[in-house]
């Protein structure tokens, strides 16, 4: 049995944009509107709506672009309640904004649980059970979703891509006197694959088994895929082996012993991190997939999903392009307004291009066979004949046809159809959804360097391989996967929320709290391993949230003193909390230069050697014990 204490850290979200809000009240209709970031506009409303006291109707929210969310800016906040009472009492718009100081203690945090983690394995390394027993922090107060990181995604995400018999979960919620705490980009799924891997290290040392050998015993492997683990998930694809041996091969990992060397010849300590992942993304849920033939010849997709910096259009533009041939440029997405909705899930737990997609999917499928009906009026043919492809409503057999953005522009300009024919090619449809979640997963290999002198982490290389089945837009994955990296890295050796025993807020500015800059960011190597998603039509499986799963298992050897293995004197847990520190050993590197220069006095002035001689240092050196600690 391998037993860990660990500590995730908390973080500050701090999304490049503050919150803001502008509230409207139209007295003659008594109708509120809502200017403010979020995840999703329809679910918002249904809170606002319930906050009110109101029907949803009398509620409109609108979003423009959102600069950074991560899941905080998901939830209705006590200011935007504010802005409506004050706009419906002063009989005017008023506007709120937020400034970095405010959006330090008022958004949400997010992580946050202190736990013991423990792994059973046989005596030739089998897993045979986890159990993970944990406290989550809530904060002051409840967010609508603060329990969930602690509880169920931790025991959907713990068990990562290894065969595990025996899971068991058991998480006390508690209140504290701090912010409140939310969802944060992964919002249990890097939690989970976290504990797992440090575990697998940690039972890989007591057990004198190779770290990689110890995962490879207990992956799945793809012949036993589909798999039903015992968290209840269904894997429906995936090759985790080949995932894990493609990542060790585009690392160079045979190479890093000699790296190691030349980094020692520097007088830098290096480390090797390893880090499976797996994740569960959100639940199938309803979502809206509009279709729209506007009269300036564009075509608007109207979703419920909302993108804060995900990039959705091009890849909902590159879905809807290939299914209906309707030019890329000439496609539009509308996400930001309530009214326009029939249905909203939003943008959360790696789900857009599954359940957007989706439901795009199926939008265009509709049109189709809208169009089909009208083409055979407009071609003179029974609808049953008519078939369509690259862009064009074709009968069958022969070289008739008419584009689907020529019959567009003859239904606008006043078509006449006889009675049951579809008068127009837009569609409302709201979807269920795909079947099941998806299952994103993939290796990370981390090199860092610590200089022992300063104390100061650096990782130097970064390598991926993931598998995000079919992937749309490669770009916009890559830059996803970026973000989430270093959004890892920085709790992983950087941020951390500091309170003092009174319950005062130590780390309330950019002045005390470190965020990543663009100077601690590493190249990210990005491979892609792609095992087509059996559970929607595109096969696709997620990847907004894969960088942070991937991400906080760094360094984890560097002589066993470095990243995630160093002690955080702070919080008082040796090892094992986040983030790691190189505090230590620039402590040890000063009392190293102070025991040189007392030898070397001592040697030089044989009078200093008695201790009734040397009073002044005698106290100096416990001076110096009590300001550099020695663990």
């Amino acid at each position: 049995m391998t037993r860990l204490k660990l500590v995730n850290s908390r973080v500050v979200v701090n999304a490049m944009e503050p919150r803001a809000a502008i509230g409207v009240y139209d007295q003659s209709g008594g109708r509120f509107t809502l200017h403010a970031p979020s995840q999703g506009v329809f679910g918002l409303r249904a809170n606002m709506a319930d906050i009110l006291n109101v029907e949803p109707r009398q509620v409109r929210i609108l979003t423009g672009h959102v600069g950074g969310s991560f899941g905080m800016k998901s939830a209705p906040f006590p200011e935007y309640v504010c802005v409506l009472h004050a706009a419906r009492t002063l009989g005017r718009p008023v506007k709120w904004t937020d400034e970095r100081s405010g959006s330090f203690v008022s958004d949400s945090h997010g992580r946050d649980h202190e736990l013991t983690a423990e792994l059973a394995l046989d005596a030739d390394g089998a897993f045979l059970a986890v159990r993970i027993t944990n406290f989550g922090n809530m904060g002051a107060f409840l967010s609508t979703v603060a329990p969930m990181p602690s509880t169920i995604n931790i025991v959907k995400n713990v068990q990562g891509v290894y065969r595990t018999p025996l899971i068991e979960v058991s998480t006390k919620c508690v209140f504290t006197n701090t912010s409140h705490v939310s969802a944060y980009r992964g919002a249990g799924r890097p939690e989970g694959n976290y504990y797992m891997e440090r575990l697998i290290d940690a039972a890989a040392a007591e057990m004198g088994i190779d770290r990689l050998e110890l995962r490879r015993r207990n992956q799945i492997t793809p012949r036993e895929i589909p798999i039903k683990t015992a968290s209840g998930s269904n894997y429906d694809s995936g090759d985790f082996p080949g995932v894990l041996k493609h990542a060790l091969e585009a690392a160079d990992v045979k190479g890093f012993a000699r790296r190691k060397r030349e980094s020692r010849k520097r007088g830098k300590v290096r480390g090797l991190g390893v880090g499976n992942y797996l994740e569960v993304t959100a639940p199938p849920s309803k979502e809206m997939g509009g279709i729209r033939f506007e009269a300036d010849g564009t075509v608007t997709i109207i979703t419920g999903s909302l993108d804060y910096g995900q990039g959705h259009a091009a890849p909902f533009a590159q879905v809807l392009s290939e299914r209906l041939g309707v030019p890329f440029e000439r496609i539009r997405l509308l996400q930001g307004d309530s009214d326009e909705l029939l249905a909203g899930g939003g943008t959360g737990g790696s789900k857009s291009i599954m359940h957007g997609g989706t439901a795009i999917v199926e939008a265009a499928a509709k049109v189709i066979e809208q169009g089909k009906q009208i083409a055979s009026h407009v071609l003179e043919a029974a609808a049953a004949d008519i078939e369509f492809a690259n862009g064009r409503f074709v009968i069958a057999g022969t070289d008739r046809a008419i584009g689907i953005m020529e019959l567009a522009a003859r239904l606008r300009a006043g078509l006449k159809l006889p009675e049951g024919v579809p008068a127009t090619l837009d569609v409302r449809h709201v979807s269920d959804g795909p079947g099941a979640s998806a299952y994103p997963n993939g290796c990370h290999v981390c090199e860092v360097e610590l200089d022992p002198e300063t104390g100061t982490i650096e990782v130097v290389k970064y390598t991926s391989v993931n598998d995000f089945g079919t992937v749309v837009n490669p770009p916009i994955v890559e830059g996803q996967l970026h973000g989430g990296v270093i959004q890892g890295i920085g709790q992983a050796i950087m941020e951390m929320t500091v309170y003092d025993g009174d319950g005062h807020f130590l780390t309330g500015s950019f002045m005390d709290y470190a965020l990543p800059r663009a100077s601690d960011s590493p190249e990210v190597a990005v491979i892609q391993h792609p095992v087509p998603a059996k559970t929607n039509v595109l096969g696709v499986k997620g990847c907004g949230e894969a960088g942070c799963a991937g991400s906080p298992h760094l360094g984890d050897e560097c002589d066993r003193p470095c990243a995630v293995r160093i002690r955080h004197s702070a919080r008082g847990h040796a090892g094992n909390a986040l983030p790691a520190s190189g505090a230590p050993f620039r402590m040890r590197a000063r009392r190293a230069r102070f025991d040189r220069l007392r030898r070397s006095k001592t040697k030089n002035d044989p009078s200093r050697r008695s201790p009734h001689c040397q009073p002044r240092e005698r106290n100096q050196a416990r001076r110096w014990r009590v300001l550099w600690p020695i663990s």
